[in-house]
């Protein structure tokens, strides 16, 4: 059973992670590198100007081998959309702003409440989980160098704890 205070906690948490930035494209695709590539030669993208990079397996990766993707191709990038889950937001535009300081970056996710998207999921103490394991990396990862810091308002630093007081652990780091 999910208290009341840990819901209240969970959505903190939630608003706390969304960065509100707006996407620069009506519609984004989901899915991985190769989903992301079909979708937008379906839409007109010559095939010659997407490149993929379907090895990375966490975000830095992801970064790393992108931008020496496209350095490799010459391409001269001043800006990044950044496409991930509602609570990935912020993790996300911290690590790209540490991994690569010069470029412009939008961080988004597609619309919607922490109700909708825990519908979505269909497991609510595993959603409560993720957004508790994804606070405790914007806390955590600056100091190891992954991502840059970020001020976490006093009032969510405390529904997390209460959250990690209440047993939504499953998704932190040791």
């Amino acid at each position: 059973m999910i208290t009341a205070q840990s819901w209240s906690d969970a959505r903190r948490v939630w608003n706390h992670h969304l960065m509100h930035h707006t996407p620069r494209r009506e519609r984004m695709p989901r899915g991985e590198a190769v989903h992301y590539r079909e979708r937008a030669v379906e839409l007109g993208v010559p095939e010659s100007a997407v490149l993929i990079e379907p090895k990375a397996r966490n975000t830095g990766e992801n970064i790393h081998f992108a931008r020496a993707l496209l350095e490799e191709a010459g391409v001269d990038v001043e800006s990044v959309l950044l496409v991930s889950k509602p609570y990935e937001e912020r993790r996300a535009y911290a690590t790209v702003r540490k991994l690569w300081p010069g470029v412009d970056i939008v961080s988004a996710s597609s619309p919607m409440t922490f109700e909708e998207y825990a519908d979505s999921i269909g497991d609510d103490r595993m959603v409560i989980d993720m957004l508790v394991g994804a606070l405790q990396r914007l806390l955590v990862y600056p100091a190891q160098g992954f991502m840059i810091e970020q001020p976490v308002p006093e009032e969510v630093a405390a529904a997390y704890e209460r959250l990690v007081g209440g047993g939504f652990t499953s998704r932190l780091i040791r």
